[in-house]
């Protein structure tokens, strides 16, 4: 049994661990950043329900038939 090589290996393995759960946190702070952005630029738009009803829907609502 070869330790030296083996206790490289191990300790290039234990890096990379460590490398990639640092990367795994760096990409979830900058998803959850986006994310408030994302919330908060969609707070500060106001919601015209009918316009957006309408984009949906556009048919509906044209034509009004009335009788008296």
């Amino acid at each position: 049994m070869d330790i030296p090589s083996l206790s490289m290996s191990l300790s290039q393995s234990n890096t990379m661990n460590q490398v990639g759960a640092k990367v795994l946190g760096m990409s979830l702070d900058m998803a959850e950043s986006t994310g408030e952005a994302v919330a908060s630029m969609l707070d500060s738009v106001p919601v015209d329900t009918a316009a957006m009803e309408r984009s949906v829907t556009p048919y509906l609502g044209g034509n009004f038939d009335m009788s008296v």
